[in-house]
């Protein structure tokens, strides 16, 4: 089947309007942003919203911006802008880094961090980032906005923090400390290029060399995007030698929740985690 079920078009000019529509169709309606992952999944007739909410003709969404020590993200950014960024770049390269792993062209210029972020797709690349660089979410509702932190944000697959009538307007990541670097590395999945599992990891040291912070991200692997908080654990306070990472990074798949389908088994996916992650690792700490 590649014929979306029959719904009905809405082209929201505004948040509040957007908010209204959902208010009034409820859990019979999606909102669409880029597309790119929910209209491939309304072909195959695994989401069949009656009613589609478009934000392509909200405006002030789509914006990259310093703030206040941190970078302000519009929701309706595309991941070409992301992936252009100078500003991103200086602080988050992990967003440049892993936006031009996604897809390719036609879907980056296409394609939104926020949309991406509310699909939740377990596989995709923006939650694990989003979540290792533990961003604050602002949601829009009826009753004005809310911030969500990233840990908080993403509940399961294809499913989040955001109430059935939220809109997702921002991503704001706090400027991060001298001495950080970061990383994203996937095993892509040769046709779609999402993660058949994959590590986002930042990590702080101090003057000596020694890790003060780590934030390491599995995703591919399990039911949603999940810290790694074995990992983490085990790199904070220690000098980041080969043998301590790998050590570390064999506890990635500690705590995971891991699927199993046509791309790999339970086992294969746990194995990859630990790979990846002790891959993103090692490039976070040459780059710190």
């Amino acid at each position: 089947m590649s014929v979306p079920a029959a719904f009905e078009y809405h082209s929201a000019t505004s948040v509040d309007e957007a908010i209204s529509l959902l208010q009034q169709y409820g859990d019979d309606a999606k909102l669409l942003a880029g597309g790119q992952s929910l209209i491939p999944t309304m072909k195959l007739r695994l989401a069949q919203p009656a009613h589609l909410i478009d934000l392509g003709r909200v405006s002030g969404l789509s914006y990259i911006r310093e703030e206040d020590g941190a970078v302000a993200v519009g929701a309706m950014t595309p991941y070409r802008q992301i992936e252009i960024s100078d500003v991103l770049a200086r602080y988050f390269p992990i967003l440049p880094e892993g936006t031009s792993q996604i897809g390719d062209p036609a879907v980056r210029n296409r394609g939104t961090i926020g949309g991406s972020v509310a699909h939740s797709d377990p596989s995709a690349d923006m939650p694990g980032i989003v979540l290792a660089l533990k961003a604050d979410l602002v949601a829009q509702g009826p009753n004005g906005t809310r911030t969500i932190k990233a840990d908080d944000f993403f509940v399961g697959t294809f499913e989040t923090a955001l109430q059935p009538d939220e809109v997702l307007t921002e991503l704001r990541f706090a400027r991060p400390a001298a001495r950080t670097g970061s990383a994203y590395v996937k095993l892509p999945n040769k046709a779609s290029h999402y993660a058949v599992a994959g590590c986002a990891a930042v990590v702080t040291l101090d003057g000596s060399g020694v890790c003060t912070s780590a934030s390491v991200v599995i995703t591919g692997a399990a039911s949603k995007a999940t810290r790694a908080s074995g990992v983490e654990a085990a790199l904070v306070g220690k000098k980041l030698d080969e043998a301590t990472i790998a050590d570390a990074a064999s506890h990635a798949a500690e705590g995971l929740d891991l699927i199993e389908d046509i791309h790999g088994s339970k086992a294969y996916r746990s194995q990859m985690a630990q790979v990846m992650a002790k891959r993103a690792v090692a490039a976070a700490v040459s780059r710190a």
